[in-house]
């Protein structure tokens, strides 16, 4: 990843990422659609191609929102005790509110981290 770092202050990826932000100049969208990723930048022409962030914001949903959605239903159940119905209809709007919600934030997280910190694929020198 050869991306030109001169003309850009350094922007930190948690101000640009939950935001859906370029992570080089934090003007352009990031984002052409929920959660695919523009070609590059409309602001900047940062490319995009550098970015691949796999499988980790869907871990990381999958932790947090497990956690938040899991305890909450844990609290409401013992607490006061309401029929299977009331779990229905409370938990899986939220679930899937609170998983779509954390997966775009994420992914800007993640690939904005990659930006920042120049991550590439490993290679073994030969």
């Amino acid at each position: 990843m050869s991306q030109d770092h001169r003309h850009y202050p350094p922007i930190s990826p948690f101000q640009t990422g939950p935001r859906g932000l370029c992570p080089r100049c934090g003007q352009g969208k990031m984002f052409a659609g929920f959660i695919n990723l523009k070609p590059k930048c409309s602001a900047c022409g940062l490319d995009y191609s550098f970015a691949d962030s796999g499988d980790g914001p869907a871990v990381l949903v999958i932790l947090v929102a497990g956690f938040i959605i899991l305890g909450a239903a844990l609290y409401v159940e013992f607490t006061f005790s309401p029929p299977v119905w009331v779990h229905v209809v409370l938990w899986l709007p939220l679930s899937l509110i609170v998983c779509l919600t954390l997966l775009r934030v994420m992914k800007g997280i993640l690939v904005a981290l990659q930006y920042t910190k120049q991550a590439a694929e490993g290679r073994l020198e030969q």
